[in-house]
């Protein structure tokens, strides 16, 4: 009978065991290098909403089914590796970040634990992946760098401004090599002359207007750069010389344009953030990070700010307007 007990027990308990095991409740880390998620739904919808919806969509519903662990930088980098090595520390089953430095961050911090790039510029160039189609890593997800971008950009800015000649492009050559050599390839074609300088940060910015005002540049271009366009002390400053200037500008994000900058055009990143949510779900259900292909954008937006226009006193032709996803009047 003491045997058929004991038996009986180790039954139960192994049965107890294997039922937990069943109910374990998938940990995903969000790393942000700016704010904090609120616990409304945010106006205008942020990333993290965005990601939430994704989960929702595949149903997932956070604290039931999934753990979303958030920590946020709040605009200091500095921060970004002891927060990526805390969701390490918390064996979070897969980490979800965007942007060059977040991503950064997390690669140091763990070359195990899966991690989904929700936006990145370059990332063969930043040695995140081995190619877009076969990343090789623990790391894969999205990129926003498209081939036609650039000349599109350049050519949207030809037919609001025809007159311009000389293009000043704020880059950071650490991350867009490869969109860089487009760029110069589009100018070729449409005969404009390139000023190219590098701005990483709030610390190159009056370097750099001071260059754009001594070479004469008649038009701005700012390449895809989280650390500028994120930041309201890189992002205003930017808008502002601009105004101040008037000069055309296009930019590689909306948040330029919803500042008072003139135009963006770029891809629909808030797509990216929604698929993310599916890249994070093949990973829970077993698929290796390696052999999911970085994607890029298929739809892109194009955004005008008509009072900036006035301001800067160019007229949007209506064969650009009718083009824009959406205008700010």
């Amino acid at each position: 009978m003491a045997n058929l007990a004991a038996l009986v027990l180790v039954s139960l308990l192994a049965h107890t065991a294997s039922a937990q095991q069943a109910k374990k409740v998938p940990r995903v880390g969000y790393l942000l290098s700016g704010s904090a998620p609120s616990p409304a739904p945010a106006r205008p919808i942020s990333t993290v909403e965005t990601f939430r919806q994704g989960l929702r969509e595949l149903g997932y519903v956070e604290g039931k089914n999934i753990i979303v662990e958030y920590r946020a930088a709040e605009g200091k980098f500095e921060r970004l590796p002891d927060l990526a090595a805390e969701l390490v520390r918390l064996k979070v089953d897969v980490i979800v970040t965007g942007g060059t430095p977040s991503i950064r961050a997390a690669q140091h911090a763990t070359n195990t634990i899966p991690i989904v790039m929700a936006n990145v510029g370059d990332p063969i160039a930043q040695g995140f992946v081995a190619s877009l189609a076969r990343p090789g890593g623990n790391i894969t997800g999205f990129t926003i760098l498209s081939p036609e971008l650039s000349t599109k950009r350049l050519e949207l800015l030809k037919e609001v401004s025809p007159k311009i000649r000389r293009v000043a492009v704020f880059q950071n050559a650490a991350q867009h090599s490869l969109t860089m050599k487009e760029v110069e390839k589009a100018a070729k074609l449409l005969r404009v002359q390139l000023q190219v300088l590098e701005v990483r940060g709030r610390n190159d910015l009056d370097m750099a207007f001071e260059a754009v005002t001594r070479e004469r540049a008649d038009a701005l271009i700012t390449l895809a750069n989280t650390s500028l366009r994120m930041n309201a002390r890189t992002r205003i400053p930017i808008v502002e010389f601009t105004l101040k200037h008037r000069l055309p500008s296009m930019y590689e994000g909306s948040e330029y344009v919803e500042t008072g900058g003139l135009m963006s055009y770029g891809p629909d990143e808030m797509a990216n953030v929604r698929r993310a949510a599916v890249y994070v779900d093949k990973i829970l259900k077993g698929t290796k990070p390696a052999d999911l292909p970085v994607e890029q954008p298929m739809k892109f937006e194009l955004v005008i700010n008509l009072k900036a226009a006035k301001q800067i006193g160019v007229t949007i032709p209506q064969s650009v307007l009718y083009r824009a996803d959406k205008v700010i009047r």
